[in-house]
């Protein structure tokens, strides 16, 4: 039996995956329209989550590059992750969480998310075991990839605000080193 006190967390943020095979690990994050997939194959004894920003595909001109925003991208990089630590697709199952609706204003993200990740997960053949997406306010998500027990806590408004505006930061990639000899 875990003491969930002795559980080493490991904090996931935006454009990130992480994959373990250790009973010791609870994976965690803060949602507001982005989405989490959690999956795990219960025989191997591995699990992971990953945390993207939007749906899409980053290949496509109007996407402006950074493929660890996109869905598609971290979704394969889980799976094959998976698959690199002894897990089999076929015994593959998820729980997904997040895609809230966070700016009444704004166009709902949050539910393109959540819908991107059923769809991929079924065209997948991985069955969705647990869910819990939309709504107005984020969450923070406690995942034990092992067990595949899941916990969420809702954020008051102002922490969804919060989290909502650590979302919309752009990724900055660092600049390429400039190794080139300009001569006079």
């Amino acid at each position: 039996m875990i003491v969930e006190g002795a559980a080493r967390r490991v904090h996931i943020i935006q454009g990130e995956y992480k994959v373990v095979n250790d009973p010791e690990v609870v994976l965690t994050t803060i949602l507001g329209s982005c989405v989490a997939a959690c999956l795990r194959d219960p025989i191997a004894g591995v699990g992971g989550m990953n945390h993207f920003l939007l749906p899409g595909m980053a290949s496509s001109p109007t996407s402006g590059g950074d493929a660890t925003r996109y869905g598609v991208h971290l979704m394969e990089l889980l799976i094959n992750g998976l698959l690199k630590k002894g897990a089999r697709r076929d015994r593959l199952e998820a729980k997904v969480f997040g895609g809230a609706k966070t700016i009444a204003t704004f166009s709902n993200v949050g539910e393109q998310n959540a819908a991107f990740a059923m769809q991929f997960l079924k065209d997948e053949g991985i069955p969705v075991v647990g869910s819990s997406t939309g709504g107005e306010h984020g969450r923070k998500i406690e995942y034990w990839p092992i067990s595949g027990r899941a916990r969420q806590y809702p954020l008051t408004g102002a922490e969804t605000q919060k989290t909502v505006a650590l979302e919309q930061r752009p990724v900055v990639a660092p600049k390429p080193v400039d190794n080139t000899i300009e001569f006079f």
